[in-house]
């Protein structure tokens, strides 16, 4: 599967998510075009736009878990993990 994220980095939020079939790479490549094309124009450089490939959803979320979580609850599962 194929990922696209868009991530606002100053609030910490994830803006977008959408989710291509691995034979709609073209399609999540040309969305991803446009979507930082639009930000350019509005000069919004504080976002951060992304495509991912993984096998699946639970995959991205482990492996790219800043997307998806807030910064306590990282923070939270590092220290847990933490001898």
């Amino acid at each position: 599967m194929v990922f696209l994220i868009e991530y606002d980095r100053p609030s910490g939020t994830l803006v977008q998510f959408r989710k291509f079939d691995d034979s709609e790479r073209q399609i999540a490549q040309e969305a991803r075009l446009e979507l930082e094309l639009k930000l350019n124009r509005e000069g919004n450089h504080n976002r951060e736009v992304v495509i991912l490939e993984a096998r699946d959803e639970e995959t991205i979320r482990h492996t790219h878990a800043r997307y998806f979580k807030g910064l306590a609850e990282l923070a939270d599962e590092w220290t847990a993990k933490q001898p």
